[in-house]
């Protein structure tokens, strides 16, 4: 008996939308007012809805494009023949186009990921299963996630910039605060965990003297106890020595430094003369990478993203071979809404383990697209959805006012540097800074 045929891409929207984002700092510079996102939604032939959502860009938003008539009539099941087609029609990408940055800014993962997560929901919706039994099964039904720390300027983002409202309690207030030393990022720690339960804290360093963010991370220390896992990220931007002096300092209080230097052979260097795990997003962040990195021992644990490893069954692939070396996986994450959080909570809850929190931005940011509204933290971590596919619907009404906040903030990729100097001007981007 032949097997039917799965339903077919009828059509295909791509939805560019700013959201809300505070002053935060990081290696790169200062986050603007506004985030930019990318929805995408496929329409099958019989009228089954798929969503997903991608870090905004308009040459990825164009490429987006260019794949239209590539997925037009193809299976949303037949999801190796659709890697296929837009690998051969977008070109294999190199691992050195992922940039300096702390962000990834390839194309074809992002373009994939975004139709493999719609497909899944698809999928899911016909099955009528969640999308985390299409990844082998659920392994937990709550996935944690840490409080993701960022020195800032003072400012709520948005339509009022560096301004702030004053009615805002709670941690809507704290969000809006500024926080450029220890004493400033400690409060807004505690009212962090205090909204959303975090069990464990990580801080966005690589932007002040190495000596201030040490210092913050002892704060934090002092403040929260033994029993709250920190870890810190300083963004590649450290020097060798720089990193073996501070980390030395800094190891019996931290679960793991993140990203300490630049590259897997400096990792390697700095990793052998430290007793504490190093995790990594930025020197091991494709397949092509691993080898390598096996061979040096560059890190520990690899942050993994599916916007920028290729979609949710390549980190399950990822998963399986982190489990063979040894490695740990964790998330990595990046300003977001719901639909995105979604996919990561369906992700979490199939990997065989969970040792180290997720990362995620959900807390800074205050704009939603998914109906309901803003998804619960419990005890700092997020139950797995229980309907078909992802378990989230896509909020037209909402979807329309983000896309309207888009085309009015005039922001077509992001650019920390230009955002930066509008408070240091000249400031430069620099790859290695201490």
């Amino acid at each position: 008996m032949n097997c039917m045929p799965g339903p077919l891409i009828k059509d295909m929207f791509i939805t560019p939308i700013a959201i809300t984002d505070p002053p935060l700092l990081n290696a790169a510079g200062l986050h603007a007012p506004y985030a930019l996102r990318t929805i995408v939604e496929l329409i099958t032939d019989d009228g089954i809805s798929g969503i997903s959502e991608i870090p905004g860009n308009s040459s990825i938003d164009e490429a987006l494009e260019l794949s239209r008539d590539l997925l037009m009539g193809k299976d949303v099941f037949q999801l190796n023949e659709i890697r296929q087609v837009l690998t051969q029609y977008f070109g294999t990408e190199k691992a050195s186009q992922r940039g300096d940055a702390p962000w990834d800014q390839r194309k074809l993962v992002h373009i994939f990921s975004a139709v493999e997560v719609a497909c899944l929901d698809i999928i899911g919706k016909v099955t009528s299963r969640p999308v985390v039994d299409l990844l082998g099964g659920k392994m937990r039904d709550r996935v944690p996630f840490a409080a993701y720390l960022f020195y800032k300027y003072e400012g709520a983002g948005g339509e009022l910039a560096f301004g702030t409202d004053p009615a805002a309690t709670g941690w809507a207030a704290a969000r809006q605060a500024a926080a450029l030393d220890p004493v400033g990022i400690v409060a807004q720690a505690k009212a962090m965990c205090q909204e959303y339960g975090f069990q464990s804290v990580k801080l966005k360093g690589g932007v002040f003297e190495p000596r201030t963010e040490v210092d913050t991370m002892f704060a934090l220390h002092d403040a929260f106890g033994p029993g709250i896992p920190l870890r810190v990220d300083p963004n590649a931007v450290w020097e060798v020595e720089t990193a073996i002096k501070y980390g030395r300092e800094m190891q019996h209080i931290l679960e793991y430094l993140e990203d300490p230097v630049r590259g897997q052979e400096n990792m390697a260097k700095v990793r052998k003369e430290l007793n504490i795990p190093f995790a990594t997003n930025m020197c091991t962040t494709s397949f092509e990478d691993i080898p390598r990195s096996i061979q040096l021992g560059s890190e520990d644990i690899i942050l993994s993203d599916h916007h920028f490893w290729g979609g949710l069954r390549s980190s399950i692939t990822l998963s399986g071979i982190c489990e063979t070396f040894g490695r740990g996986l964790s998330m990595h994450s990046n300003s977001h809404l719901g639909i995105s959080l979604a996919a990561m909570v369906h992700l979490g809850a199939a990997l065989p383990a969970v040792p180290y929190a997720l990362d995620t931005h959900y807390p800074w940011q205050s704009d939603e697209v998914i109906v309901g509204g803003r998804i619960k933290f419990e005890e700092g971590a997020v139950s797995v959805p229980t309907g078909p596919g992802l378990g989230v619907e896509l909020d037209r009404e909402a979807l329309e006012v983000l896309h309207r906040q888009y085309l009015k903030c005039g922001l077509k990729k992001r650019d920390d540097e230009i955002e930066m100097q509008k408070k240091v001007p000249g400031w430069k981007f620099k790859a290695v800074r201490w």
